[in-house]
C-alpha cells in the first residue's frame, strides 16, 4: 500500500539520522549518501515549495489561514510522489490547527516516532535555535511552540507544542500503524533498534545492509561530511548541526533548578519513557 510513512519528531530528537539511515537503507550505497541530498528520498512536509503548487500561486501571497486549509493537499501531493510508501519528515503535532489536522490521515500509511531525553534535548534546542537553556526549557513547555519561517531553508511555519504534548498527541496516532524509537536506544543498542525498525517496516533485507546503513548513518560519519561541504539544513543560529550527539550530555550542562524545572513540566511523559533520572 502506498502513502505517507511520517518520520515524526520534537526538534533536535534524532529525525535526521532516523532519515539517514533510511537512505543509505534503501539505496544500498557503496559509500555513504551525501547528508544534503537526504530530502530526495525523505523529503520534509514544511517546504514553501509543496504549498506554491498546491495553491498555485508565490508564497508570499498567501494568508496563514490559506496555509493551513493547504495542508491536506500537500500532504496528497507528497503521498503521490511514487505508487510506494513515501518517508516524510514532520515535526508538527499531531493534532488540528484552526480546525485543520495537521496530519492527513487519508494520505497516511503509518508513522515512526522518534523521542529523546528532555533533558539532552533543551540543550539541542538551546544550540540550535541560538538561545540561553532557560529560554530553550520555556520554549519546550509552550503548548503553542513554533519554528517561525525559515526564509534560508525555504520552510514554513511549523507548530509542535511542547515536548510532552507533542509526545502524547503522537500516542493517539494509530498504534498498529506507529513505531516508537528512543534516540538512546538508537545509539545503545543500534543493531536491535534499527532492525526493529526496519521489520515494523516490513523491509524483508539482509542483516549485513542493515549493518552497513547503521555504519554509513553514524554520527562521526555525518559530522565528517558537515565538516567538508556544510549541511544546508543546519540553523543559521549555530556553527554546526551534527554537534555532539551524545546522551547525557544534561549532567554536565544543566543545574540542579534546570533540571527540576524540566521534571516538574514533564514528569509524567517522561515516566512513560523511561527518562526520569535515577
Amino acid at each position: 500500500m502506498g502513502g505517507i510513512i511520517w518520520l515524526a519528531s520534537y526538534p533536535k530528537s534524532g529525525n535526521t539520522w532516523t532519515r539517514t539511515f533510511i537512505n543509505n537503507l534503501l539505496l544500498d550505497p557503496e559509500k555513504p549518501v551525501d547528508i544534503n541530498v537526504l530530502s530526495d528520498l525523505t523529503p520534509g512536509d514544511a517546504r514553501k515549495s509543496w504549498y506554491e503548487k498546491a495553491g498555485g500561486m508565490p508564497y508570499h501571497r498567501y494568508s496563514m489561514g490559506q496555509v493551513v486549509s493547504l495542508r491536506p493537499k500537500v500532504h496528497q501531493l507528497i503521498a503521490d510522489l511514487q505508487e510506494d510508501k513515501v518517508f516524510v519528515k514532520t515535526h508538527s503535532i499531531y493534532g488540528q490547527l484552526h480546525g485543520v489536522p495537521q496530519i492527513t490521515m487519508e494520505c497516511t500509511a503509518g508513522a515512526i516516532y522518534v523521542i529523546r531525553n528532555p533533558l539532552d534535548v533543551v540543550i539541542s534546542v538551546s544550540s540550535h535555535f541560538g538561545l540561553p537553556i532557560d529560554g530553550a526549557i520555556h520554549l519546550m513547555n509552550d503548548p503553542n511552540a513554533f519554528l517561525d519561517e525559515a526564509p534560508t531553508l525555504g520552510n514554513i511555519r511549523q507548530y509542535f507544542g511542547s515536548w510532552s504534548g507533542h509526545a502524547n498527541s503522537w500516542t493517539h496516532f494509530d498504534r498498529e500503524r506507529m513505531h516508537v524509537m528512543r534516540y538512546e536506544d538508537m545509539q545503545e543498542k543500534p543493531e536491535e533498534t534499527f532492525t526493529a525498525m526496519v521489520k515494523f517496516l516490513d523491509l524483508d533485507l539482509p542483516q549485513e545492509r542493515i549493518k552497513k546503513a547503521i555504519e554509513f548513518s553514524s554520527f562521526d560519519v555525518a559530522r565528517k561530511q558537515e565538516d567538508e561541504k556544510g549541511f544546508k539544513e543546519q540553523s543559521a543560529m549555530n556553527e554546526k548541526f551534527f554537534r555532539v550527539g551524545k546522551s547525557g550530555q544534561w549532567k554536565d550542562i544543566l543545574t540542579d533548578t534546570q533540571v527540576d524545572q524540566i521534571i516538574n513540566n514533564h514528569r509524567v511523559t517522561m515516566k512513560y519513557f523511561g527518562y526520569l533520572p535515577d
